[in-house]
């Protein structure tokens, strides 16, 4: 089925224009022209208006635990290992597969009306083996969000039991799972070695042989926290990267998650391998961790995509939110207000997450996957706006809220419309949520 979507303004190949429409064939971008020109030469294709809209790629969410929405608010203020035993340890172990389900359609629900339109999970529970997985992926297609499921292999026997597989089993389930959804648009899975802490040298080499075996990537937290350098210096007297290359997993399949602390040899070996980073400036914030030298990544030519991280290590999850972030974060740490541009925000949470997940998203052009946002130009936060257009995109990574959002299009259907979820009930997923809270007060 085709149609013509005709917003006010439109994001194509890095620049705003007016009056253009966007030709959806199915699921796909199949051509993206003036509107005079579509309608003139698709006159039976079926139209949509959005007068007060401008239509922007859909953000991609590259890293989060869509559970721990349901732990947002628990153990607070704290170090980050006391805040790990106290939320995650504490609660996680306990999850039914019900509220696997519950937090995973809670956490998706909320980043779609925030404008994501694809999000890669870090999923770690598998107290019900793959059963677990198969939760959240249900959860993903009710509310109708692109997911990439980062499988995560876990082998450390200091985390909870529900975590842990041996490498065998690890790599035996994650491909089951990639088998089942190779053919589905929606769903990709990816293997995921937790960390060097959470994973052992043995784990973390099977998840990058498989990753080189499916063609995809590999996600791994590194050097999140001082504690993992120290721990790593101690063990193998080489920093985090350094000890990754010399299990030979550095290369383009490489996806770091944080990379907060490392020095610029590091860096510098990982731009010439062609790695790639996860950045969650939020997450960093708030659990102290620090902060990533996002300008010394970017001039090593490192893909750079944004992650929300869990809800419970951010409060938020949303890519716009990150995307103002990152740009704050580092012109405060470098006293540089052009270390970090508007543009290159915007583009490490759309183009670049595509980029970084091998996904046809993250723009609007012709053959591109149908996955866009429409922003309500009379919002309070998207004025003031000249006839130029100057302040059009500092706009909505400065200053637009998530009342500025209205329409959300996934894989070529509205996912949000007039700002409220077409899929599922906004009260089913609330009634969902307070089911697991109910659940939780009985651990106490």
């Amino acid at each position: 089925m085709q149609k013509i979507l005709l917003p006010k303004y439109l994001y194509t190949h890095e620049k705003f224009e007016k009056n253009f429409g966007i030709l959806i064939s199915g699921n796909l971008v199949k051509e993206v022209a003036k509107q005079k020109e579509l309608l003139n030469k698709y006159p039976e294709v079926p139209i949509k208006r959005y007068d007060d809209m401008v239509f922007v790629p859909g953000t991609v969410n590259t890293h989060n635990h869509s559970f721990q929405s349901l732990l947002r608010g628990i153990a607070i203020d704290q170090p980050f290992l006391k805040w790990r035993d106290n939320s995650l340890y504490k609660y996680s172990p306990a999850m039914r597969l019900e509220d696997i389900y519950n937090g995973a359609l809670f956490a998706y629900a909320e980043m779609m009306k925030c404008g994501v339109t694809t999000v890669c999970d870090f999923f770690y529970l598998h107290n019900y083996g793959n059963e677990s997985d198969e939760a959240i992926v249900q959860a993903a297609k009710d509310v109708g969000i692109r997911l990439v499921l980062a499988r995560t292999m876990y082998d450390w026997d200091g985390a909870p039991k529900g975590y842990l597989e041996s490498v065998s089993e690890a790599v035996k389930n994650t491909k089951q799972l990639a088998a089942k959804y190779q053919s589905d648009s929606m769903v990709t899975v990816i293997p995921a070695p937790h960390s060097l802490h959470g994973a052992s040298p043995e784990m973390i080499q099977a998840g990058h042989k498989l990753a080189i075996e499916m063609g995809t990537k590999f996600h791994i937290h590194v050097a999140e926290e001082p504690f993992e350098v120290k721990d790593t210096l101690r063990k193998h007297n080489k920093r985090t990267v350094e000890y990754l290359n010399e299990l030979g997993v550095v290369d383009s399949s490489l996806v770091l998650v944080h990379g907060v602390w490392l020095n610029d040899e590091e860096i510098e070996l990982l731009g010439q391998r062609h790695a790639a980073l996860n950045y969650c400036p939020s997450s960093n914030m708030f659990l102290a961790d620090g902060v990533t030298n996002i300008p010394k990544m970017a001039a090593n030519k490192i893909n750079i995509a944004l992650g929300s991280d869990g809800a419970c290590g951010n409060n938020r999850i949303s890519v716009f939110e990150e995307m103002r972030m990152t740009a704050l974060l580092q012109k405060a740490t470098t006293h540089d207000a052009l270390c970090v541009k508007c543009k290159q925000a915007f583009d490490m949470g759309t183009i670049n997450g595509g980029a970084q997940l091998d996904l046809d998203i993250g723009e609007i052009k012709a053959g591109s996957l149908a996955d866009f946002v429409g922003i309500n130009l009379n919002d309070f936060s998207m004025k003031p706006l000249s006839e130029n257009l100057e302040q059009l995109l500092p706009n909505i990574v400065y200053s637009m809220q998530p009342s500025a959002i209205k329409t959300v299009i996934v894989n070529g259907e509205e996912t949000v419309k007039d700002g409220e979820l077409v899929k599922v009930s906004e009260e089913k997923v609330m009634e969902k949520v307070d089911q697991t809270m109910d659940y939780f007060a009985t651990l106490d």
